[in-house]
């Protein structure tokens, strides 16, 4: 839905921070979100976390809710958060529970797309506590180099490449830090791109070009030296790359918006990786940067965000 009077979307509540893995990067997107939602006339205020945020709506206090909590387990991108608003029948912005809860969940997020003949990396999903012989039996099939993560993680959390068998054990005691089962991925060795979903729009590509080994935790949020080229292709490659980023997000049921990660092999061949239902809104974020290529600001980039919470119906 299309709107042009702030008073329409009623009081906002601009949900982050929460419990997750994800809490500081959750903390400097809504910051960022409330500015320019205020900025824009919205009636927006803060909410840090899940509990907050239900007894908040539970004593009438918000029309609709923008979400920008990262991760799972009280990061509300895993469908816990968008079950518990639709129970209470209060609009929220981005993917419902089933595209929420799927795309956090990796292994299953692959499956998916394997199933409809997408193309994602080789993997094996282990369950959490797996014993060395059945890690390196998964390492053996999946073949090295590779990548060890988490299996609902987000923002490069947890995640390491491995190159040998002797890095291995190292690489699972740090995934294993975090909750829930472990992904064990082919690794793909060329450029990592992004690209961002906005409504039905499909906005350019984001070539990822990191000054160190690859796109990790500290590229993403804190150093100021890695590049961003947008588009990130040209030509049939980057229309051929955006029709896969829209048909990745709509096997798995996702709505709204989100961002989807793939890696571009050296042959040329696009590889997927993940879909982030709620992805970051930070100053080094990829989805206002692609936005603004675009020609869409971040005031308005947020402002059609939160018009994804008009449902039928509300």
């Amino acid at each position: 839905m299309k709107v042009t009077d702030p008073a329409r979307f009623g009081r906002v509540a601009v949900v982050m921070g929460g419990s997750s893995a994800e809490r500081e990067v959750s903390l400097d997107s809504g910051r960022n979100v409330l500015e320019a939602l205020r900025a824009r006339g919205v009636d927006a205020h803060a909410v840090d976390g899940i509990p907050a945020l239900l007894d908040a709506l539970r004593s009438g206090g918000f029309a609709r809710v923008f979400n920008i909590l990262h991760g799972q387990h009280g990061g509300g991108e895993d469908g816990v958060l968008q079950g518990a608003l639709e129970a209470l029948g209060v609009p929220y912005t981005g993917s419902g529970v089933l595209g929420s809860a799927l795309s956090m969940d990796k292994p299953r997020s692959k499956r998916v797309w394997q199933s409809l003949g997408l193309p994602t990396p080789e993997f094996v999903a282990l369950p959490r506590g797996a014993d060395a012989q059945a890690v390196h039996a998964a390492a053996k099939q999946v073949g090295f180099p590779l990548i060890v993560k988490p299996a609902c993680e987000g923002s490069s959390v947890g995640v390491t490449r491995v190159f040998e068998e002797a890095q291995l054990d190292q690489a699972v005691e740090l995934a294993a830090k975090y909750p829930g089962d472990l992904l064990m991925e082919a690794l793909i060795e060329g450029g990592e791109l992004t690209v961002a979903i906005l409504g039905r729009q499909v906005l350019p590509s984001i070539h990822i070009v990191p000054k160190g080994a690859f796109y990790d935790y500290n590229a993403k949020y804190i150093a100021e030296d890695t590049q961003y080229l947008c588009p990130g292709l040209e030509g049939a490659a980057e229309a051929e790359l955006r029709a896969l980023a829209l048909a990745a997000f709509d096997a798995l049921g996702c709505d709204g918006w989100g961002r989807v990660d793939v890696m571009r092999d050296r042959s040329g061949r696009n590889w997927l990786l993940e879909v982030n239902t709620a992805p970051g809104m930070t100053s080094h974020s990829l989805v206002p940067k692609a936005a603004r290529a675009a020609g869409v600001d971040y005031q308005e980039l947020c402002w059609r965000v939160l018009e994804t919470s008009f449902r039928e119906g509300t």
